[in-house]
């Protein structure tokens, strides 16, 4: 472990002095974003053919409590939910 970092320390320093005394020359030009053009398009159809969920009342005996003691039959609307199935054409 540590001939490998004395390793690393000295490539280092031989690449410091090299590019100190002009051995070595590191030039480049700055780079610039790439160009880019968007031209219009479509968006993708989809078709879907699907269920519907229905949502309705109906007339249903329940019982509900009343304070002496038994029940009494009140008739009320409770929510109702079906599912109809698609066509599938």
């Amino acid at each position: 472990m540590r001939t490998g970092l004395i390793a690393l320390a000295v490539i280092v320093l031989l690449a410091i002095v090299a590019v100190a005394t002009g051995f070595v020359n590191l030039s480049g030009n700055s780079g610039e974003l790439p160009k880019v053009a968007v031209e219009g398009g479509a968006l993708p159809s989809v078709d879907a053919d699907v269920g519907k969920v229905v949502v309705g009342t109906r007339e249903a005996s329940v019982d509900v409590p009343k304070v002496e003691v038994g029940t009494t039959k009140t008739e009320i609307d409770v929510p109702v939910v079906g599912v109809q199935k698609a066509d599938g054409k």
